[in-house]
Order: C-alpha cells, then sequence, then structure tokens
C-alpha cells in the first residue's frame, strides 16, 4: 500500500505523533518512517485520495500535534510515496538537505499575508494623487457625462492610477514587513490580491509582525489585509526537484 507523509522530523524529536488519527475514512493510523537520523511522519495513503475538508483538517491536526513538541518540516497535503521502503530511501537520500531544514526553521512559524484593495477608497486615493484623473472627471460631468471617446478615456486614466496604486502598495508592505521575517516567499498571484506573501518568524516574537500588519492599517486604510498563522512553515521547506516523490512535495 502507497504511504502518505505529512512531514519529516528529527528521529529524537519528542512528541512523534505515533498511534493518532490522521487522514481517511475510517481515519488511519498514524506512525513513523526513520532513516538519516530522521523520521517520517507517516500514515496508509487511502485510495482516490481528495482535498475534503475532513482530511485537509486531519492532515493539519496531525503535523499541528507534532509541532507542538518541536521542528517538523510540513508536507504539502497529498504527498505519497510507494511504500515505507520508498520513504526511508529518500530520507537516507535527502538526510543532509533536511537536518539543515530543520535547523533553519527550528522554532520558526509561517505568516501569510494577503491584501486588497478597497474599491470605493482607493478611487478616493487616486482622485487624489493624480489632479489629471479629476480634471478629467470635471470635464466629463460639464459636458453631460463626456462624449463615448471622453469616458473610455477617464476609464483607461483611472485604470492606469490605480495598477500604479496596487505596485506602490505591495512594495510598501513588503518593505514594511519584511524587516520582522527571516525570510519571505511570495505566494501564487490571485486575482483580486495586490500581494500574497509568506514570512518566516520566529515563533515567540510573532506579535511584531502582526503589529506591523496594524500598523499598515491604520496609515493605509485603503488596503484590506488577510492574516493567515501561525502556520507550520510549508514555504520554506526547499524540498528540491530531484527529491523523491514522498519528499517532492512541501
Amino acid at each position: 500500500m502507497s504511504t502518505y507523509v505529512y512531514g519529516i522530523a528529527d528521529a529524537a524529536h519528542p512528541s512523534l505523533p505515533d498511534g493518532m488519527e490522521g487522514i481517511g475514512r475510517p481515519a488511519l493510523t498514524v506512525r513513523t518512517v526513520t532513516g538519516g537520523g530522521l523520521a517520517a511522519i507517516v500514515s496508509d495513503a487511502p485510495e482516490n485520495l481528495r482535498p475534503k475538508r475532513r482530511d485537509l483538517l486531519a492532515h493539519q491536526n496531525v503535523l499541528s500535534e507534532a509541532g507542538g513538541g518541536g521542528t517538523v518540516l510540513p508536507m504539502r497535503f497529498a504527498s505519497v510515496a510507494e511504500d515505507d521502503d520508498a520513504v526511508t530511501a529518500a530520507l537516507e537520500e535527502r538526510a543532509a538537505h533536511y537536518h539543515e531544514r530543520l535547523e533553519a526553521l527550528r522554532d520558526r512559524v509561517e505568516y501569510n499575508v494577503k491584501a486588497q484593495h478597497d474599491e470605493d477608497s482607493v478611487l478616493r486615493t487616486v482622485m487624489t494623487e493624480h489632479p489629471e484623473v479629476q480634471a478629467q472627471v470635471e470635464r466629463n460631468r460639464a459636458n453631460g457625462g463626456g462624449s463615448q471617446g471622453e469616458k473610455l478615456r477617464l476609464g483607461e486614466m483611472v485604470a492606469s492610477a490605480v495598477q500604479h496604486r496596487e505596485l506602490l502598495d505591495a512594495q510598501l508592505i513588503r518593505a514594511s514587513l519584511e524587516p520582522h521575517a527571516h525570510d519571505v516567499s511570495p505566494g501564487p498571484e490571485s486575482s483580486g490580491w495586490i500581494t500574497n506573501l509568506s514570512f518566516l518568524v520566529d515563533r515567540a516574537s510573532s506579535e511584531r509582525i502582526l503589529g506591523a500588519v496594524e500598523e499598515l492599517r491604520q496609515s493605509s486604510p485603503h488596503i484590506l489585509f488577510s492574516v493567515n498563522g501561525p502556520l507550520p512553515p510549508y514555504s520554506f521547506v526547499e524540498v528540491t526537484p530531484t527529491a523523491p516523490q514522498a519528499a517532492a512535495v512541501g
């Protein structure tokens, strides 16, 4: 049977969740597989694995339980190896890399920060910052709304000003938060967000980055923030493309 991998820790990790329930229905029992001075937290892999809410939460719960007692390299949901022997081979082959990553991530957590513009607020902001846009609005208003060409010109001016504001605000957010983190990992771009960044921070001093976000909220009310954390440091595992399948998703 295939082996599902939740995460990787030192073999001497004090609270590996051996015997607890993991993903699957009925829930599959979590165990450990060792190699290279490391322990992979695993269970059997259910057939037809899909990202269902129950299994996503179970994956997170196993990592939270393990992370409570020490550093764990989290694997992404649905990291599956051929069997336990393949997991052992991956641990032994990549032992130096995993030990280095465990040391780099020790006592650190991830915070993900996304930001988007409040549409009405940012329009007011760009009107203030770009007098030429406000002037075009006034011209159109004086001309009964303006011609089709004037309306098109105004739309293009507003879109350009908003895009410029998005770029400036994305730069501002990173510059304001990066000093409070050991590392920064850009997340995938998605519509609606002007920035999507993950920050690696010390668990014991994570209030610093949260305070910096709050300062940005107060100083830039046209920006709306979504903060998720503390999380296992998924974005900072740095698994290499040549690693075996069990270790290739992280």
